[in-house]
């Protein structure tokens, strides 16, 4: 089994820097994860290219 990367993000809900999984064999990708510190539901976006995160953002689930 491969490893995932890791990324970190910032919770638009607590302001807490979170570590998430990004699986980068998906150029683009949009999903619901809960925070781990305050569970809220945070929407992901992630940009990949060539295994590697291009870009990652955090939004509160009504952005």
């Amino acid at each position: 089994m491969q490893n995932l990367p890791t990324a970190n993000i910032q919770c638009p809900y607590c302001w807490e820097t979170i570590e998430v999984l990004v699986d980068c064999s998906v150029e683009h990708q949009e999903y619901i994860e809960d925070c781990s510190v305050c569970c809220r539901p945070i929407t992901i976006i992630v940009e990949s290219s060539d295994g590697d995160v291009v870009s990652i953002e955090s939004r509160a689930e009504d952005e």
